[in-house]
């Protein structure tokens, strides 16, 4: 059975918001046409507490975007995004909800990031997502969402882990560009694991 897997499609990833992706607003109605062509549609949320360790605020001195360590892994400092409870946590206005069978929340220990829809950013813990779906009969997924080089390639490269089939619609996906050729580095990273980008 195929899925499509909505990744961190919330109005803080959108123009205006606090982590803005270029464009990601325009992904919108390509996931609204793209949804009823699946079996099951799954979504993500970014759910962080304020105290994240992922935001820069909640370290003296670090800069927004700069680069440090959080629980021993690498770490992009950010800006305050996706609190939980907070309209920049909220799903896209326009996202057609009623089509997504479940919402696998991330990001909630402040001491560690979460990137993957499957997994914090060191494997210790799941989302139970890998499961779920599996138990569901699902092979195959297709992922489309925000943002290309960061949350959708750590959740493709996981899919590709845990022995699912993997497409990127890559029409569906926007991306940072933190540095430039970011997200054509994402995509060669995500194909040359077995990902299918089309």
């Amino acid at each position: 059975m195929k899925s499509l897997i909505l990744i961190d499609i919330q109005n803080d990833f959108l123009p205006g918001g606090a982590l803005a992706v270029p464009g990601g607003d325009l992904i919108v109605p390509v996931v609204n046409a793209l949804m009823p062509k699946f079996n099951l549609v799954v979504a993500t949320q970014d759910w962080h507490p304020v105290d994240h360790g992922s935001f820069a605020v909640n370290h003296p001195g670090a800069a927004v975007y700069g680069q440090g360590e959080l629980d021993g892994l690498p770490q992009t400092f950010w800006p305050v995004h996706c609190v939980q409870n907070t309209g920049g946590a909220l799903f896209a206005p326009g996202l057609e909800m009623r089509q997504i069978a479940r919402v696998f929340p991330k990001g909630m220990n402040p001491g560690i990031d979460s990137y993957s829809g499957f997994f914090d950013n060191g494997h210790r813990t799941s989302t139970g997502m890998a499961e779920w779906l599996r138990e569901a009969g699902v092979t195959e997924l297709s992922v489309a969402g925000l943002a290309t080089d960061y949350c959708v390639k750590f959740t493709v490269l996981d899919a590709l882990r845990e022995g699912f089939e993997v497409r990127v619609l890559l029409e569906a996906c926007r991306g940072v560009n933190l540095q430039a050729g970011d997200c054509a580095r994402a995509l060669d990273e995500m194909r040359a694991a077995g990902a299918v980008v089309e």
